[in-house]
């Protein structure tokens, strides 16, 4: 990580943004690898789309980015308030936009509890969830810049 200085909106003084960095390289046909602090995930297409299916498609781990996310955020409210994870589980479905640009048209994520989640600790468990920093990120789109480098 590398910082750069960015002006804080409350006091006009600069703030250090951390800026994470990876790259993905080509491994074998559709399939691509990314190298993230010392982790390796892969990314392929399905047989029938030209792909080997060696691993998840990148529109696959969008929408599992989301929901492992959400689980995270679930996860550390229940440690936060002494309830049990075990059995928190987080259930995702995606739909592909059926018009042009492809995209993500929608995404159901589906919070299922421990069975000990009292009951009034329910709507809060959701609201912490829900405010996860991929769901975030969604509600309040980054700029994107794509280049070729040269």
């Amino acid at each position: 990580m590398t910082g750069t200085a960015v002006q804080d909106p409350g006091t006009n003084r600069p703030q250090q943004a951390d800026v994470q960095r990876f790259e993905v390289t080509h491994v074998d046909q559709d399939a691509y690898a990314v190298d993230i602090r010392g982790h390796r995930l892969l990314v392929d297409q399905p047989v029938a789309v030209g792909g080997t299916d060696t691993a998840p498609t990148p529109t696959e781990l969008f929408a599992a980015s989301l929901a492992t996310c959400v689980a995270f955020y679930a996860g550390r409210y229940l440690h936060r308030h002494g309830l049990p994870r075990a059995g928190l589980r987080v259930r995702t479905e995606f739909t592909m936009a059926t018009d042009r640009p492809a995209r993500v048209a929608s995404l159901r994520v589906v919070v299922v509890p421990p069975p000990e989640l009292p009951e009034q600790r329910r709507d809060a468990l959701l609201a912490v969830a829900s405010h996860c920093t991929v769901h975030n990120t969604l509600h309040h789109t980054p700029a994107v810049d794509i280049e070729l480098e040269g």
